[in-house]
């Protein structure tokens, strides 16, 4: 089924926003909260107190260790070193810390991975000891005293914030307001395994319908005005709309696929377990949408500074653009970008005047096989100075203006133009959920060379996916090399 740019039940929207509006706010990978996300001030409070518990309780148990072990002469003991216990311990917390035992729900409980945690600190601090003054005796029952009394010490400390918890929530503090997503004939299931957690309060059920295009705005209004800090989503409800992570995650909502029926797994996911069953969970990070500021920050002060820079090349353009041939210097072409709202994309011309109604009678020569893009070779449209142009993608100078104004970013899916964003198929329109950019994944792999959309579309879902603010500069380095290598270019 093919839809137009704007079709409301496609792109979840009710009306086009004005042209000036900034779409980073409506980015996927924009965040709506501007602080840290939803539940992660519980979580910094448990473990900032398990850490002043555990760290409290190692630094009395040295000391008791201290006072039982066997006295000597060490640079171990209280009496030679006050401070000696500080590095012991930080080396222990350390080891804690990086086994993850400060993590969530069965991580805080693994005493197992206590045990071991310990043991290692305590091996280390024995080797230490020994490179440090192998000369000088050791106290052997202050080293064994340190190691059980500390995994007494550790585990205690972990049962009794584990215990702490557990009443707090069971009174309606420290619990977190979740909500379901469900086909019907799951809801039981669903409900009584996250009942079993005895940490989540449901606050509402919707069906899987709830995350289609024309209903998803409606849902993630509802889980913001609710405080929704998880969502439980059964793999049925998700398995065919598998993007809408990233909504979840810029609404700052922890995403938990629940697995309640036998189902495959699939990657970009940490594992969990929910009465006993495997499940997946996709996390915004604790601060949501600080790079994404930041990847529109540099946007504008590198558009701007290209602008500055490279000032007398456009004015040399604009001037061999006017004697080549009739007609304006600028081609603004309308082009489908954040959420299927048109904007006009400004490029140096490098065509005829009459372009576009001459394009309808190459239709037939086009090379793309799904007829999406429209390139066909020695196009008799462009012009011998607008050859040139394209060889170097100089004409694509201008869209530094489209960037200026937010309407693009320097690297992301190319916005296209209506007439290919009409033949999209409903797949198709993840390209339409971030904002579009100069250059992206596509120009710098292959550009005019790939001749099938649906390469296209997995490129930019690749980009999408694994996008962070390192790619961005790796892809903008690589448009320069395919630039001066005029690799498929047309």
């Amino acid at each position: 089924m093919k839809h137009t740019a704007l079709d409301p039940k496609v792109n979840g929207t009710r009306q086009a926003k004005p042209l000036f509006d900034t779409p980073s706010e409506d980015d996927l990978r924009a965040s709506t909260l501007s602080g840290f996300r939803k539940g992660a001030v519980y979580r910094m409070f448990r473990i900032v107190l398990l850490l002043f518990l555990d760290t409290s309780l190692l630094a009395l148990v040295w000391l008791t260790a201290n006072h039982l072990g066997t006295p000597m002469v060490s640079p171990w003991r209280l009496e030679s070193s006050t401070h000696s216990f500080i590095p012991i311990i930080g080396v222990v917390i350390s080891i804690l810390a990086a086994k993850g035992l400060y993590g969530n729900g069965d991580h805080r409980r693994d005493y197992i991975g206590i045990i071991k945690a310990v043991a290692l600190g305590n091996a280390v601090l024995l080797l230490v000891a020994f490179f440090y003054a192998p000369n000088q005796f050791i106290s052997r029952s202050h080293f064994l005293y340190f190691f059980f009394l500390g995994i007494v010490a550790i585990c205690l400390s972990h049962y009794l914030v584990d215990l702490g918890v557990n009443v707090l929530r069971r009174r309606g503090v420290m619990s977190y307001p979740v909500f379901l997503i469900a086909d019907p004939e799951e809801v039981d299931r669903a409900v009584s395994l996250i009942k079993k957690e005895g940490r989540y309060n449901i606050q509402g059920i919707e069906s899987a319908r709830a995350l289609d295009r024309t209903e998803r705005l409606t849902t993630f209004s509802k889980l913001e005005s609710l405080g929704i800090t998880e969502a439980f989503v059964s793999w049925s409800s998700i398995k065919r709309r598998l993007f809408l992570t990233w909504h979840f995650q810029k609404h700052g909502i922890t995403l938990r696929v629940m697995p309640l029926k036998n189902e495959s797994f699939f990657r970009g996911a940490n594992l969990w377990c929910i009465g006993g069953l495997p499940g997946l969970s996709f996390s915004p990070s604790t601060v949501s949408g600080i790079s994404f500021k930041a990847k529109r920050l540099i946007d504008f002060l590198a558009a701007l500074s290209i602008l500055l820079i490279a000032s007398p090349l456009y004015i040399g353009i604009m001037l061999i653009i006017r004697f080549d041939s009739r007609g304006p210097i600028f081609y603004r072409q309308a082009r489908v970008g954040l959420h299927g709202r048109e904007f006009k994309v400004w490029k140096f011309r490098s065509m005829v005047n009459n372009a576009d109604q001459l394009q309808k009678k190459l239709e037939a020569q086009n090379k793309n096989k799904d007829g999406i893009l429209f390139k066909i070779d020695n196009d008799p449209r462009i012009t011998r100075v607008g050859r040139i142009l394209r060889q170097y993608s100089l004409d694509e100078l201008p869209q530094i203006f489209n960037v200026l104004l937010g309407q693009m970013s320097l690297v992301g899916p190319r916005p296209l133009p209506t007439r290919d964003v009409e033949r999209f198929s409903t797949h198709h329109f993840i390209r339409q959920e971030v904002v579009p950019g100069i250059t992206g994944l596509w120009q710098v792999s292959g550009r005019s060379d790939i001749i099938d959309f649906e390469q296209v579309l997995r490129l930019d879902l690749d980009y999408i996916e694994n996008w962070s603010l390192w790619m961005d500069v790796v892809i903008l380095i690589r448009t320069v090399k395919v630039i001066f290598g005029k690799s498929g270019a047309y």
